[in-house]
């Protein structure tokens, strides 16, 4: 009986052109779902590289020749961090079958040739033509092992057959029909396949088969698991619809806060516009600033100018603004800088209750990190972001939190007075306030360094390079006291104590993003997820409270924003990936995606969660530069005795780099109004 084909292409449904790229190159999927516009057929790009300029691969026709194929354009040489050139097609759940590829190096310099049982970018066999001879690669996240080589010729002016089949562990590899290395290893029992070149190599073609016996378990296997998950997907509640906003004008990515602008239960959202200076997202400003009603959809007020423009979507940092009741009149203001001053706005009006100028920017430039072009291009500083702290012992937060973009930091009380200032080596990107010795006051974990509740430095990581992006504090794991997870780019995910020992460390790729809950309530403690950006993107990781990783899968879009989710109310948090109705929705601690959104046209770009219904649940908030649309459950809650209120980030200190975390608590269940 023949094989039966999973799998082939010759590229021959492509346009010419580029396969889609981030023209920009840009930062903006760390936490937007922004998927390349273009025909990308059955294939997917998992590399992203702040470096690249132009496209990575480029679909073309050989000369006199009508037929299509796929070329990499690049030159690199195969290192651990940052990944090397990769095009994705398959499905993670194949097991056994053969990979035939047909392809010509156009240099002999660097590695070129396919990988098979993909997982992610950073785990999977390859095997390439080198100079001289044939190899087969084991790549284990940084570890990248030669299992075996040959000596073999071939040449760059002809097309080579690469066929790989494997079965078990075991791997035979062939060029042009004749076998030539045979391997035993289990590493990888799964996974796709996949291009993968260092030089400029074309693809004319590419096919899988397996066995029918092989497909028939796979199919039996699939079945089961689809009745399954139909089940699982029973047990949660499903979006509905809850209100939809037009933002008419003053639309933009997440560059949002929410809070009660008012002093009532109504929740308003407040929405900034920016304009860029001097370079790329280094020095952005808000340009427009709106306040809108969560629930009418009613402008409150706006300062500024707003624009119809795809521009004011085009950022990839924080703005500085935040909202919060900082005088404690039981009405929020808004605390924000603009035009380098920093503002306490009162939030029914967004009149200026006080303001300051920023500081001036007096320090030696070559004693700061991060400093584009070798000068300060202010006189006075542009506000990378804001964050309420308690650095003054009182019985609520009070302080105001405002740094630059990675070096130096500010404390002001809540008449604006400088209390004091902190500078050494890189401050990460949103630093985090706990009260880690009990003394009322909060210590500030910034990038590294362990600040005291006066601006000394108490202790720092030995770690000296890269940046934390996103922090969680608390009581992960049960055996031990309150303990940092963070995430700190190709330094890896970390966990760390109080005294400032890593405990923890796994180098797993750029760890962009990172959130704790109880995504498997039958395991002990909390659980961390991890996900990635710059080099191998998307990769999602999940570990338990002492960082022993359960499980890792690669997404095939970016955007994901992992936050935990209280949707059913019964103590087991959601991860909420992004609101794309095919690469979007909701996870189970199992890796299974449990609730889905609605094809109603709802936009994707940008999504959060907030409780906005009041009901101790949390709802999903989507949108775009034009719509948002809000979804709650479509079930209702009638919860008895006690009821699920978990601590979460507080609204007062929204940043796209903050880690996010839903700390188990039970309350007593609220009389229903």
């Amino acid at each position: 009986m023949s094989d039966i084909c999973l799998f082939e292409d010759d590229f021959s449904l492509f346009p010419l052109g580029p396969f889609p790229f981030d023209s920009e190159h840009s930062a903006m999927g760390e936490y937007h779902y922004y998927p390349e516009s273009g025909f990308t057929g059955k294939w997917y790009d998992p590399i992203t590289n702040f470096d690249y300029k132009g496209p990575t691969w480029l679909v073309s026709q050989p000369f006199l020749n009508g037929t299509r194929i796929m070329e990499q354009m690049r030159i690199e040489k195969p290192k651990a961090k940052g990944a090397i050139p990769t095009l994705v097609a398959g499905d993670g759940d194949w097991s056994d079958y053969t990979l035939v590829a047909k392809l010509r190096a156009l240099s002999s310099e660097q590695i070129c040739g396919v990988l098979f049982r993909y997982q992610t970018s950073m785990m999977h066999y390859g095997l390439f033509l080198v100079s001289g001879g044939l190899e087969l690669h084991r790549v284990a996240k940084l570890e990248r092992t030669v299992l075996c080589r040959v000596d073999v010729l071939w040449s760059c002016d002809t097309f080579q057959e690469l066929t790989v089949q494997v079965e078990g562990p075991l791997i035979t590899a062939s060029l042009d029909g004749k076998p030539l290395l045979h391997y035993s290893d289990g590493q990888y029992q799964t996974g796709c396949i996949a291009l993968c070149a260092c030089m400029p190599t074309q693809y004319a073609s590419v096919a899988v088969t397996a066995t029918a016996a092989v497909v028939s378990r796979l199919q039996e296997k699939r079945a089961k698991e689809a009745s399954e998950l139909a089940l699982l997907k029973l047990s949660h509640a499903q979006p509905r619809l809850w209100n939809v906003i037009d933002l008419k004008d003053f639309g933009a990515g997440r560059q949002i806060r929410f809070g009660h602008l008012t002093g009532t239960d109504e929740l308003f959202f407040v929405m900034c516009q920016h304009q860029r200076r001097v370079y790329k997202d280094r020095y952005p400003f808000i340009s427009c600033m709106t306040a809108v009603s969560l629930v009418t959809g009613d402008v409150l007020w706006q300062i500024g100018e707003s624009r119809d423009s795809e521009d004011v979507i085009q950022i990839t940092t924080d703005l500085p603004f935040q909202i919060y009741d900082i005088d404690n009149d039981g009405v929020d203001e808004v605390i924000a800088s603009w035009d380098f001053q920093l503002f306490i706005l009162d939030g029914r009006t967004g009149e200026i209750k006080k303001s300051i100028p920023t500081p001036e920017n007096v320090e030696p430039v070559e004693s700061l990190c991060g400093v584009e072009f070798g000068h300060h291009a202010f006189k006075r500083l542009n506000i990378d972001a804001i964050r309420i702290v308690n650095v003054s012992g009182k019985e609520r937060p009070s302080d105001i939190l405002i740094k630059d973009r990675y070096s130096r930091l500010w404390v002001f009380n809540d008449k604006l007075e400088l209390l004091w200032k902190f500078s050494h080596n890189n401050t990460g990107h949103f630093p985090y306030a706990y009260d880690f010795d009990g003394d009322g006051c909060d210590e500030l974990f910034s990038c590294y360094n362990m600040i005291d509740s006066k601006g000394n430095l108490v202790w720092e990581l030995p770690v000296e390079i890269d940046h934390t992006d996103e922090i969680v504090i608390g009581k992960i794991d049960p055996d031990k006291e309150e303990m940092l997870a963070i995430v700190s780019g190709w330094e890896g995910f970390m966990l760390v104590d109080k005294q400032g020992s890593i405990l923890f460390r796994d180098i797993n790729g750029h760890g962009q993003r990172i959130s704790v809950g109880t995504y498997c309530p039958d395991r002990a403690g909390l659980q961390i997820c991890t996900t990635t950006f710059w080099g191998s993107q998307g990769i999602l990781y999940l570990y338990d409270c002492k960082g022993h990783e359960l499980w890792h899968k690669e997404m095939r879009c970016n955007g994901n924003i992992i936050a935990p989710v209280n949707w059913d109310g019964n103590g087991v948090d959601l991860l909420l990936l992004n609101g794309n109705t095919m690469n979007g929705g909701m996870l189970e601690g199992s890796g299974n995606v449990v609730v889905r959104f609605p094809d109603d046209g709802h936009p994707d770009l940008c999504a959060e969660v907030v409780d906005c219904t009041g009901d101790r649940r949390d709802e999903i908030v989507l949108w775009d530069r034009k719509r948002m649309y809000i979804y709650t459950q479509d079930q209702d809650i009638s919860p008895q005795g006690m009821e699920y209120a978990p601590h979460k980030y507080p609204l007062y200190n929204s940043s796209n780099y903050r880690g996010e975390y839903c700390f188990p608590h039970w309350e007593k269940a609220r009389e229903q109004k």
